[in-house]
């Protein structure tokens, strides 16, 4: 438990006797954060916690029963299809309401309401994007569906039955900590959570940076700095494959690169985006291939690691379907997972989705705004914010009719988001605007069958596009890489564009049969891992610059020399620490290192590099010798380019330095254009070890060298509270890792499905079922994630009710 130990540093560094009916320290006063009746002791449950419950309600329509295992993972079985999704409500809720309502406030712009004036800037920025404007949107869609509105209505009604039993006593410890109280639940709120997975997923973007090394460089230098193909991409549609006769092609206007030659600076400072590494593994592979004949199916998602998780898993039968896997908290259905028949999975599609525009408006009021050739209306959305202790706050946001879209204009004068010096408009354009049915792909997969009930699934998703793996006990096994992609000619969207006319809009969407996809390949498997989908040589649309090639690169290798594969072989893929550009730049390091030049100290790290197995495994020190050679390496090669550059400006990849010195020893940049002497290749290799050394020397003297302690891995609470975090997580990975943990990110959920006659099914990840920091489940399962291992996934049935395995039943009636 970790609530004694918070409550502990509160009160050190707190005087009691005064502060004890204050706010000063925190939200709420810690005279009643400290009452035995009502505080947070009551948040402290013993480790033989009764989870058994006889429950009652109206909205049901038949019998639920929930049997919780020993994990407490509940096994929901329920007459009527809506009635576990009324289950999983109350279940979400019970466990993990406060992470629920955290996140839909931050998707809607509500920070401010909890924490005072500090979260106005988060609110304005998710406002101004038009996350409520997107989430309204999608709410439309989602109530023409029938099914997917009862299933949400359902879902709603059971995270209000359980917010309705609760007293000050009961109430979620942060609700305490903090001092607010939970509001109902509603349809908005699901599908508010589902826009901020897109914003997650869908919303990175540099285009202002891009804009600004577009700017500055030379059109030869850029080229070189920001190659659009990458020589070590192994894609997920293997090259060679045929690919289908575009129907149309998006045609570039006439000036597109001098439009952005010399512009001026666009991007002032630094500002917050979600993780570009969030991503993902995903493979399947075909019953020749495996020692069981059936096919296996992996999936491991990466995203930021919190406590709670952003998963929680769960099983869920019904007359329909019987599906097992992780859902989100704030959303009904299993997401990733498995049913009887088939097992399926998501990694990220990368692409942008989300470019700027330029808007001119004919005077400050923005009323009216230029768009070919002449002066239109703008609409208005004004947002009312409130702020904790403080009078509201009113924004009124311009949306402006691009071609057929009405985009929010996100940065103007009165909020540049840190992207503008506040003399421009810029309106934003995202996918995430347009109405979807996200909750349909989902409900259809926990039906699915066969092939073809997974493909009639997966064209429902729009935003976030995905790459959506599947394998099935009848031998099938298949990926697709999903969504309404635009599509784009070669550069649009990386930079900013101009919006005073039809030129540079987005002019259609990837038709539906051009999506790349596999069905069943003559290789045996299909596999995703955030890399390009297709070789950039051949595919008519644009699909960006910036994609990881090195995890996809060692599952192919991998997978293609296997054979008699098991499920323990696919869970030793998952946590492979091999760094596959560590092995292709080691050489080339050793080779043009001056060692004669080195300290005696300084040859001890060119030692330990020599001798590195290019694994990120736990104790290992070559990998952070690796790390901080090629930080200081890249700035040995680029610093000076970049000396009066732009302050917020995009760098190269590590893919771009690693592939072009491969290519060319005497790399353009390899020479210090700040002195009168030619730097080659050797030169700068061993200026980059000696300045490496020197930190290399602090971070040995502080004990850190290895490299799962250089990393230092860490959950954090959602609040940031280190007593409620798990921190300093012995780890290996990292970022060109299959085992992508990097500090705060990495594989969410392992999952390996062997698809036998008995399914055969494992999975963990790095939380626990409850969100109670005082419960022994809030974070169970991390130190088995950590150490590599999982745990055997149990689809019961009925008849195992009287299980050793159940530790508590819930009886749900009408």
């Amino acid at each position: 438990m970790r609530i004694a130990p918070f409550i502990a540093s509160a009160v050190i560094t707190t005087g009691l006797i005064t502060l004890l009916n204050t706010t000063l320290v925190l939200p709420a006063p810690l005279g009643k954060l400290l009452s035995p009746q009502h505080g947070i002791w009551q948040n402290a449950e013993p480790d033989s916690q009764n989870f058994n419950e006889d429950l009652n309600f109206s909205e049901l329509k038949g019998k639920a029963e929930v049997y919780f295992d020993d994990r407490l993972v509940p096994h929901i079985f329920a007459e009527q299809e809506n009635d576990a999704y009324f289950v999983q409500g109350f279940l979400h809720a019970k466990f993990r309401l406060w992470q629920m309502e955290l996140q839909t406030f931050a998707a809607g712009g509500r920070v401010s309401e909890v924490l005072g004036e500090k979260g106005l800037m988060h609110d304005r920025e998710f406002r101004r994007l038009g996350m409520v404007y997107a989430a309204e949107i999608a709410l439309q869609e989602v109530n023409k569906d029938p099914i997917i509105k009862s299933q949400c209505d359902a879902y709603t009604e059971g995270v209000n039955s359980y917010i309705a039993t609760l007293t000050e006593s009961t109430l979620p410890l942060e609700y305490k900590l903090i001092g607010y109280k939970p509001e109902p639940w509603t349809n908005l709120k699901t599908s508010l959570f589902l826009k901020y997975m897109s914003y997650d997923l869908a919303g990175h973007d540099d285009d202002f940076e891009m804009t600004n090394a577009k700017s500055y460089f030379s059109n030869d230098d850029f080229s070189k700095l920001f190659p659009a193909i990458q020589d070590s991409l192994d894609p997920i549609i293997p090259k060679g494959t045929p690919i289908t006769t575009p129907n149309f092609l998006p045609q570039a206007p006439v000036y597109t690169d001098s439009v952005y030659l010399n512009n001026h600076e666009l991007v002032v400072s630094e500002t917050s985006k979600p993780d570009r590494d969030n991503g993902s593994n995903n493979w399947a592979v075909s019953g020749s291939k495996t020692k069981s004949g059936a096919p296996i199916l992996a999936n491991d998602p990466h995203l930021g690691l919190n406590l709670p998780s952003l998963w929680y898993e769960l099983q869920i039968s019904v007359p329909g379907f019987n599906a097992y896997g992780v859902s989100f908290p704030g959303a009904p259905g299993v997401i990733i997972g498995y049913n009887d028949s088939c097992a399926f999975g998501f990694t990220n599609g990368g692409r942008d989705v989300r470019d700027y525009f330029e808007v001119r408006f004919k005077d400050d009021s923005r009323q009216e705004y230029f768009f070919n050739g002449q002066w239109l209306q703008s609409r208005f959305r004004v947002d009312t914010i409130k702020i904790k202790g403080k009078p509201d706050f009113i924004d009124s946001v311009a949306y402006v009719q691009l071609g057929n879209d009405w985009c929010p204009v996100m940065y103007d004068k009165s909020f540049t988001g840190n992207r503008s010096k506040g003399d421009k408009y810029y309106a934003v354009r995202w996918k995430a605007h347009d109405a979807s049915n996200e909750l349909k792909i989902f409900n259809m997969l926990n039906h699915a069958k066969n092939y073809a009930d997974y493909s009639a699934a997966v064209t429902n998703l729009h935003t976030p596009g995905q790459n959506c793996v599947f394998a099935c006990k009848n031998g099938d096994i298949a990926i697709r890489t999903q969504g309404e992609w635009p599509a784009k000619w070669k550069g649009q969207g990386d930079f900013v564009m101009p919006g005073f006319d039809s030129s540079f809009l987005w002019q259609g969407m990837i038709p539906q049969d051009e999506v790349p996809f596999q069905y069943n390949p003559e290789r045996g498997f299909v596999s995703s891992a955030n890399q390009k989908p297709e070789d950039d040589n051949v595919y008519p649309y644009y699909l960006g610059r910036n994609y990881p090639p090195y995890r996809g690169y060692t599952i192919n290798k991998r997978l293609g020399a296997m054979l008699d594969i098991t499920p323990q072989d696919m869970m030793a893929l998952q946590t492979d620490n091999f760094d596959a550009g560590a092995a292709m730049a080691k050489p080339f390091i050793l080779a043009n290192l001056k060692e004669n030049d080195l300290s005696s100290a300084e040859k001890k790290y060119v030692d330990i590099l020599k001798n590195w197995d290019c694994r990120n495994d736990v104790g290992t020190t070559g990998a952070t010798v690796f790390e901080r050679f090629w930080k200081s390496f890249e700035g040995v090669v680029y610093d000076d380019e970049y000396a009066q550059a732009p302050k917020v400006i995009a760098r190269p990849e590590f893919s771009t330095l690693l592939e072009a010195i491969l290519k060319d020893s005497a790399y353009t940049f390899l020479d210090d254009i700040s002195t009168t002497v030619t730097e080659t290749l050797a030169d700068d290799v061993t200026a980059a070890f000696k300045k490496a050394a020197i930190e290399l020397q602090k971070i040995d003297a502080a004990g850190n060298l290895n490299w799962d302690k250089h990393k230092a891995t860490r959950i954090n609470h959602l609040a940031k509270l280190a007593p409620l975090s798990r921190l300093n997580l012995p780890i290996g990975g990292g970022v060109r890792n299959v085992n992508a943990a990097k500090a705060e990110h990495g594989p969410s959920w392992r999952m390996v499905i062997s698809l036998t006659a008995k399914t055969e099914a494992y999975g963990v990840y790095p939380g626990g079922q409850s969100g109670n920091p005082g419960s022994k489940y809030y974070d169970s399962f991390v130190d088995q994630w950590a150490a590599g291992k999982y745990y055997s996934l149990w689809m019961m049935t009925p008849e195992e009710a009287g299980d050793k395995r159940v530790i508590a039943k819930m009886h749900f009636n009408k």
